[in-house]
């Protein structure tokens, strides 16, 4: 199964770009769109590793990009929200009302953990 992340991005990839996202250019693992509603405008970025899938968005209710966007996909495949994010790639977030904190605190700890025993 050490492909499976591959043939999934092999599928997956197609599909966000006919779905209307831009592939980045210096890495291709991430996606955005955007769109204007009612005179706001929406933003998505969409991230791939192996095979989850990682969003970014401000808005998220009925007739939103996010909304439009996740409805999508769940009609193409069987994928689950498993909610906010907690961590990412050995990266710490956590969210407030008017920022965003990464830390890598717990990836450091294990590091010294690893390389310099007591």
């Amino acid at each position: 199964m050490a492909q499976a992340g591959r043939r999934w991005q092999r599928s997956l990839f197609p599909w966000l770009r006919e779905w209307g996202l831009r592939q980045c250019e210096t890495d291709p693992c991430v996606f955005t769109a955007q769109r204007t509603v009612d005179g706001v405008v929406q933003k998505l970025v969409v991230g791939c590793y192996v095979d989850d899938l990682f969003t970014l968005y401000a808005q998220d209710g009925p007739g939103s990009l996010y909304a439009d966007f996740t409805a999508a996909l769940a009609e193409r495949w069987n994928v689950e929200d498993e909610g906010p994010v907690s961590d990412l790639l050995n990266v710490d977030i956590t969210r407030d009302a008017d920022s965003i904190l990464l830390r890598q605190e717990s990836y450091i700890t294990q590091l010294v953990s690893t390389f310099l025993p007591d």
